[in-house]
């Protein structure tokens, strides 16, 4: 064969080579790691498309997503007909294809029709049952399952449905008490709240998804991924406001204070499961159950004889109350006497209480409220360990009131809220008090032992002193007993010995603004003495709570060598901003460390910063180690 010949068949052979890989359909294309991870886990609730298991199903009935959306049931039928026989990827499919349905609809309550909203809750009931017929009806157990992508998927598709179900039926039919059947969607439904005891005690006010809650002012939201949907419960609450109260003690002796507040914000977690899980399982016609439980009381449930963990939200209750009950502006309106409720002290329990856990009391400082106390809170409810063991109050206070008058009252309401638990539950033991600031010094003064009230008398002006012949109660404010229920005290920024930061020109100018109201002097000084529009009143044992911080003032002169007592192991953070760390030059901005050192503590620890160093992490840490040693040594 001659050259010629041979460089045809070349180019015969190349050009054929060429035309070959021009028809060529797949080729390696190597994506980032993070676009295949993204493509993996996408759904229809992550981004506006379905889950690629799912879009494929759909591209086998020669459809597209938005074709199979508008023409829906030609949709289902094609995809029952060629996917009937594979269980598991028909019903996660039509899982997801009913839940994107429902989300499609976009029903606005107050303009929705029925029809519409008829179709959502048919949607959502259809999704949750092929969701759990995925999950639990199949021959493969979630636990074959476990690494699994799409059971993954298919969990959130299910807990998401029971959310927006329930939220929309409740839109629809406000519950104040839940009964023991509802009607949803043509299927009757039983509730069964055998879980969650606090349900049949109190009234309803709003049931809210929480999966979409944040809050400014949480480092995280603490918070458990498992099964079922999660949900804020708020409940009435009977309000009384009787003004303030000279003696509690008697007023309140055949009666509980209403200003000691059970939770009216929790946490809930539902679960829809048939009514019988020992009979095979029928999407269409098994009969379901809405399950309800309290995160707080059980971190699992059972499903077909099997445990799961339960999904939990524990910070989007605190977040909500704080939310909803502005309770930041409220302490600075108390120094201008603008908050009229808060006259008297309030103890806030944030869960329902419990005998297995440890009370931990926080009592918050000047012109400050209960949010003082939120990255600490938060920070409990996310560590297990100490969620399992603890429980919170929180002191509400107005410190515009003097100091002796705020731990009266403080005191007496703690051991009234103790002794109406000890009514049912065995003595609360080992409770920890924990205060900032002036809070601290109140804490101080509730687990020590003395009687000052001679001393007291003589700083009396003769209007005071005739108050006191006419209420002998007064004296009480002068005669400091320990709460026996506290077995522990952490002391933050405490001003024990007072600051000289009261002193300055721009404070003293404050303290003149801040206003003790009249319905105190009513009771402790009498009026026909003296002018109560006069800043002179400001006399003897009666100055508003910023004024008794001053290291020179009445207050301190009387209560700074007082010590806790010898039954309550105490311990003081406080925090240095100055440039040095010798003891006599350290401090806070505000209080010096000769002050906040308290001798005796079982610890002290100086953090590098302000006055407000309850909110930093290595207080939290620290008040963390207190609390985990508390445990093992009770």
């Amino acid at each position: 064969m001659n050259t010629g010949v041979m460089n045809v068949f070349k180019i015969i052979f190349l050009t054929s080579i060429l035309m070959l890989s021009g028809c060529q359909l797949v080729e390696l294309r190597e994506n980032q790691l993070s676009q295949s991870l993204n493509h993996k886990a996408a759904n229809i609730l992550t981004s506006q498309h379905l889950s690629s298991a799912t879009s494929n199903i759909i591209y086998l009935t020669n459809l597209n997503q938005r074709t199979c959306l508008a023409e829906f049931e030609a949709c289902l039928k094609a995809v029952d007909a060629i996917h009937s026989n594979d269980q598991d990827a028909y019903h996660a499919a039509l899982s997801e294809l009913y839940l994107a349905k429902a989300l499609e609809q976009s029903c606005d309550e107050r303009a929705a029709s029925v029809t519409c909203s008829e179709k959502e809750l048919q949607y959502l009931d259809l999704s949750l049952r092929h969701s759990y017929a995925y999950l639990f009806a199949s021959k493969n157990t979630p636990s074959h399952r476990a690494f699994d992508y799409r059971q993954n998927q298919v969990r959130i598709f299910y807990n998401v449905a029971i959310s927006k179900l329930l939220s929309r039926y409740d839109e629809l039919h406000p519950q104040t008490l839940w009964s023991d059947k509802v009607s949803i969607a043509e299927h009757d439904y039983t509730i069964d709240a055998s879980q969650f005891p606090h349900l049949k005690e109190h009234r309803i006010i709003s049931l809210k998804s929480s999966y979409n809650m944040n809050f400014s002012g949480f480092h995280t939201v603490n918070r458990t991924d498992g099964l079922g949907a999660e949900f804020v419960i708020e409940f009435a609450e009977h309000t009384q406001n009787n003004g303030f109260i000279l003696d509690p003690v008697e007023f309140y002796q055949d009666a509980i204070s209403p200003n000691i507040h059970a939770p009216k914000v929790l946490p809930l977690t539902a679960l829809m499961v048939p009514e019988d899980e020992n009979i095979p399982f029928d999407v269409k016609h098994s009969h379901f159950k809405i399950r309800l439980i309290d995160p707080y009381l059980y971190h699992q449930v059972e499903v077909n004889q099997a445990d799961y963990t339960l999904t939990a939200n524990y910070s989007a209750p605190y977040g909500y109350w704080l939310s909803q009950n502005h309770l930041g502006k409220a302490g600075y309106w108390t120094l201008l006497n603008k908050e009229h409720d808060l006259l008297m002290p309030h103890v806030y329990m944030l869960e329902p209480y419990n005998p297995n856990k440890k009370v931990i009391v926080f009592i918050h400082g000047l012109a400050s409220s209960p949010e003082a106390w939120v990255s600490l809170t938060n920070d409990i409810m996310g560590d297990q360990e100490l969620r399992e063991n603890y429980q919170v109050w929180q002191v509400f206070y107005s410190t515009n009131m003097p100091i002796f008058e705020s731990r009266y009252q403080i005191y007496t309401l703690l051991t009234q809220a103790f002794q109406n638990i000890q009514t049912v539950y065995p003595p609360v033991e080992n409770a920890v008090l924990i205060g900032h600031s002036m809070g601290g010094v109140i804490s101080r003064l509730l687990v020590s032992d003395q009687d000052i009230s001679e001393a007291a008398i003589t700083k009396m002006t003769k209007s005071q002193y005739a108050m006191l012949n006419e209420h002998p109660v007064i004296r009480e404010r002068f005669i400091f007993k320990p709460i026996l229920n506290f077995s522990r005290a952490i002391f933050i920024a405490a001003p024990h010995r007072g600051t000289s930061y009261a002193d300055r020109w721009f404070t003293r100018l404050a303290r003149n603004i801040i206003k003790i109201p009249n319905e105190f002097y009513d009771n402790v000084q009498s009026s026909s003495l003296l002018d109560k529009t006069n800043t002179a009143r400001h006399h003897g044992l009666i100055e508003n709570g910023a004024s008794n911080l001053s290291e020179h003032s009445d207050f301190m002169l009387l209560t700074q060598a007082i010590m806790p007592a010898q039954t309550v192991e105490y311990h003081s953070i406080m925090g240095n901003a100055a440039h040095s760390e010798l003891p006599s030059f350290m401090n806070d901005g505000i209080v010096p460390y000769n002050s906040s050192h308290l001798a005796g503590a079982a610890s002290e620890k100086v953090i590098r910063g302000d006055h407000y160093v309850q909110m930093t992490t290595s207080a939290i840490n620290e008040m963390r180690r207190i609390l985990l040693l508390h445990l093992k040594h009770e």
